[in-house]
């Protein structure tokens, strides 16, 4: 923590609870579970906001000041962290407190400092038990190469089922993982594989340096945090096409989304080779959301999942991306290059089992009519 800033003292006071300090707050999601509360908004002008099952939830207490901020937010930034937020007005770090990962991010806005705090269980879940719509898990887990894409709006819990899938990878097979994240999530046990996590800013430079020195490291499996710009992505393809199992992430709503959203990253000169290259890369996309469960104990997970055959090959590498949902409609059976499923079948099934409310399937579907079609089949 930053000199001069103790996570103990207890700086904010609240209408029942007393006066708390940051240890207090990062607490509370212990004592309730991560897969209920998942983040800690601190902003000044309002009350801290936890988001619980999906929806923020305000602290009775006062509104944070800039003082009061400075008092919350410090202690979770070490010294160099402080500097770099100093000089660049927005930093990215993590935390860790008794069983629990934070991942922070410390901007600026209008009224002043701010913190978006996200908390990971350090205990990474069985893959059995994240709610896969079918057992494609057990393919990619044996897989040698490829890309495997996990794909989502922010807070879907990619993270964690990527954490799932590799740390079943490393209990299975002698194998060489190598991670670049920004920042570090879940700590992966050294188990039978050989795993060395690198956070960009403190062990590499960037995902670029990362990825460029890593494919000189002897890795079988790549997990990359983000793929954020062309000369990432450009890298990520690269790795998987040359005989390594990749894993990356990004933030976008659906399969076809995703494929559109790495093309778009290039000029138009561009597209027809990285049609080529992506075709003939890409494994897997899953892309997956957190629905509020009908009982209201939490949230479960909805997937959309694209199994890269050679009709979805074909149709990525002619450019006609827009008929790629038609091949995660109709190949569904459980056998090799089918295994798909689209969102809106998955809420559909979650509907019929009671695990989620209809109305609220419908709020997260891509394509109602779809969705609609899906709940008339048996």
């Amino acid at each position: 923590m930053a000199q001069g800033y103790p996570d103990t003292a207890k700086v904010y006071a609240t209408e029942k609870l007393g006066k708390l300090s940051i240890r207090d707050m990062l607490a509370y999601f212990e004592e309730h579970g991560v897969m209920r509360v998942s983040d800690l908004h601190i902003k000044v002008g309002t009350p801290p906001a936890y988001r619980i099952d999906g929806n923020l939830v305000k602290l009775k207490g006062v509104s944070v000041t800039h003082e009061l901020a400075t008092k919350l937010i410090y202690p979770l930034l070490s010294d160099e962290n402080l500097q770099k937020f100093n000089n660049q007005y927005s930093v990215d770090c993590s935390h860790r407190l008794g069983q629990l990962q934070f991942r922070i991010n410390v901007f600026r806005d209008n009224d002043g400092i701010c913190a978006a705090i996200r908390a990971l269980s350090m205990d990474i879940p069985k893959v059995e038990t994240i709610g896969f719509p079918n057992d494609i898990w057990k393919d990619i887990i044996n897989r040698k190469q490829g890309l495997v894409l996990m794909t989502g709006i922010t807070g879907a819990g990619k993270s964690t089922t990527i954490a799932s899938i590799i740390d079943r990878i490393s209990e299975k097979h002698a194998c060489r993982i190598i991670t670049l994240e920004d920042p570090i999530e879940y700590l992966f046990q050294q188990k039978y594989a050989l795993i060395s996590q690198r956070e960009v800013g403190r062990d590499v430079k960037s995902f670029v340096n990362g990825l460029r020195s890593l494919l000189r490291e002897d890795p079988d499996i790549v997990f990359v945090g983000e793929m954020r710009d062309p000369e990432t992505i450009k890298m990520t393809l690269m790795a998987a096409e040359t005989g390594h199992l990749v894993f990356s992430t990004l933030h976008t709503r659906d399969a076809t989304g995703s494929v559109t959203r790495i093309l778009d990253y290039f000029p138009s000169g561009r597209q027809s080779e990285v049609q080529n290259q992506l075709s003939l890369s890409l494994a897997y996309i899953i892309c997956q959301k957190l629905i509020p469960k009908k009982d209201g104990t939490g949230r479960l997970v909805a997937m959309e999942i694209l199994n890269n055959n050679y009709a979805c090959a074909n149709l990525i590498r002619t450019g006609k991306i827009e008929q790629i949902y038609s091949q995660l409609q109709i190949k569904v059976k459980n056998k090799p290059g089918e295994k798909m499923i689209t969102m809106e079948k998955h809420l559909a099934m979650l509907v019929k089992a009671d695990k989620v409310d209809l109305l609220e399937a419908q709020k997260w579907v891509n394509n109602l009519s779809s969705f609609v079609d899906a709940m008339k089949q048996d």
